[in-house]
C-alpha cells in the first residue's frame, strides 16, 4: 500500500478510511507542523524527503508546484467530497496499481450527481 502525508485542509475521516484500507498515512498534524502557515512548497518537500505522496484539497497551489518541480514523491488532488468512504476509495482505486506515486500529479473528483 501507499505512503502518503496529508496536508492541513485534507479531510481527517479519510485519513482514518485510506487507513483502514491498508495505506500508511501521516497528516501534518502528527508531524507537528499544523497551525504555523507552513508553506507548500515546504509541505511537498517535506512529504518528498519523507518518501511520501502528497494528499490535498489545495489544488491549484499544488498543480502550479507539480509544474514547476523537477522531482517530487507524488500529489493526489482531491476536491471536497462529503462521502468520506466514497473519496477513500476513488483514492485507494487510483494509486492501488500504480508502481511508484514519484512525480505524478493525480486528480481526484467527486462524482457528478
Amino acid at each position: 500500500m501507499a505512503r502518503l502525508y496529508a496536508d492541513e485542509n485534507f479531510p481527517i475521516p479519510v485519513v482514518a478510511e485510506l487507513r483502514k484500507l491498508g495505506h500508511d498515512v501521516l497528516t501534518i498534524q502528527e508531524d507537528g507542523k499544523a497551525n504555523q502557515r507552513y508553506p507548500d512548497d515546504l509541505v511537498l518537500q517535506d512529504t518528498t524527503n519523507y518518501n511520501r505522496a502528497l494528499l490535498t484539497t489545495n489544488r491549484k497551489h499544488f498543480r502550479q508546484l507539480h509544474r514547476t518541480l523537477q522531482t517530487h514523491g507524488g500529489i493526489i488532488s482531491c476536491t471536497f467530497d462529503p462521502d468520506i468512504a466514497g473519496q477513500a476509495q476513488r483514492i485507494h482505486q487510483s494509486i492501488s496499481n500504480l508502481e511508484s506515486l514519484e512525480g505524478q500529479l493525480i486528480l481526484i473528483y467527486r462524482p457528478q450527481q
